[in-house]
């Protein structure tokens, strides 16, 4: 049965900075250290870490939230997309992103829980660092 992830990482730039660079593909890539397709229009696929992540872009409300699809390449063909939201919430010189992400699937569940911190957030704090 799929489960969801429910993590939250504070990080130090304003959430303006942060929001364009997870939607700009140089910024995103710069920080991941991978190529990435993505874009702020709803629709526009989304594409990282040669292809081992892929989804769609389904909502932005701009500078607050980005809502996709999102999959591994090693679920099932018939496991369900998962939908990612993730926030940014200013807060004071930092910005606090909080992510859901629903149906996840089983097999992946740790991977995509621990994922979060060793691909996104540690190479983002590590980008932002002086």
């Amino acid at each position: 049965m799929p489960k969801n992830v429910i993590l939250a990482a504070s990080l130090p730039a304003p959430a303006d900075r942060l929001f364009d660079m997870y939607l700009d593909p140089q910024a995103h890539s710069a920080v991941t250290g991978a190529p990435v397709l993505i874009g702020p229009t709803p629709g526009t696929p989304f594409r990282a870490f040669d292809g081992q992540l892929i989804g769609t872009m389904l909502h932005v409300a701009p500078k607050r939230l980005i809502v996709q699809t999102w999959r591994s390449a090693s679920w099932p063909a018939d496991a369900i997309d998962s939908i990612l939201t993730l926030t940014f919430c200013p807060v004071r010189d930092t910005t606090r992103i909080e992510l859901t992400q629903i149906n996840v699937h089983d097999d992946d569940f740790a991977g995509v829980s621990q994922g979060w911190e060793k691909y996104y957030w540690a190479p983002w704090r590590d980008y932002l660092s002086p």
